[in-house]
């Protein structure tokens, strides 16, 4: 039919994430709609008492453990986004990010899992790009998890268990990650580095958030929130 649109093919995806930031452990910004203020240059400490600059310095690792975007299999495929929430993020307005593929991931699949992360982080950017293909690693156990982009030399996170009262795992469980449906809950795991160090917003820290997560959404899962919204119910 002239003038048809190719329709939006069902699709889902089952990720973990290596994730760590700037922000004191835990990561405010999931209570709250501003970053924790950070005082003294970046590799300082952080200002508690709300003095400083504002901002929350990413990584986030994923490997995809099951999905699809329609016929294309997403299982197993690694990418990578970086950057920064920015100083108050109360109307979903971000400052930026960059998404990093690696070099095994499919154009189809590519295509797929950047539809998939518009739900996954259904936010506006100041600045959103896409960069050249990084090899990346991903590796994590229940006590120890760690991802590099190019051997470290442009993205690196390692984080390391936070001991509890038993050898089990922390977890926060009922707490939304974006606009994921569902989540096993955060895997408390402090970093030992989170560094993104690429480019002239390049980005280092030690010590601070990180933690790992699970997560599930589908294609069936945004028409239900979309239609809830547009009824009002």
């Amino acid at each position: 039919i002239c003038g048809e649109t190719k329709a939006t093919p069902e699709w889902s995806m089952n990720a973990s994430i290596i994730e760590a930031c700037s922000c004191p452990m835990f990561c405010q910004c999931y209570f709250n709609d501003k970053p924790s203020a950070h005082g003294g240059g970046e590799h300082a400490g952080h200002s508690h008492g709300g003095q400083g600059e504002h901002f929350c310095k990413f990584n986030n690792a994923f490997k995809v453990n099951k999905g699809n975007y329609g016929d294309t299999k997403l299982d197993g495929a690694k990418f990578w986004v970086a950057g920064d929430l920015g100083g108050d993020f109360s109307k979903g307005h971000m400052d930026w990010a960059v998404l990093t593929f690696d070099s095994s991931v499919t154009p189809a699949q590519r295509e797929g899992i950047k539809a998939i992360a518009g739900h996954i982080y259904p936010v506006k950017w100041n600045s959103f790009s896409v960069a050249n293909d990084a090899k990346m690693s991903w590796t994590a156990t229940r006590d120890h998890a760690e991802a590099k982009l190019d051997d470290g030399k442009t993205g690196e996170v390692v984080l390391n268990k936070f001991q509890g009262m038993t050898d089990d795992p922390i977890v926060i469980k009922n707490l939304k990650y974006w606009g994921v449906p569902r989540n096993e809950g955060f895997v408390m795991m402090p970093n030992t580095v989170e560094a993104y160090r690429a480019g002239d917003k390049a980005f280092e820290f030690k010590g601070s958030n990180g933690f790992m997560i699970t997560f599930d959404i589908n294609s069936k899962d945004v028409a239900a929130a979309a239609a809830k919204e547009k009824t009002g119910t």
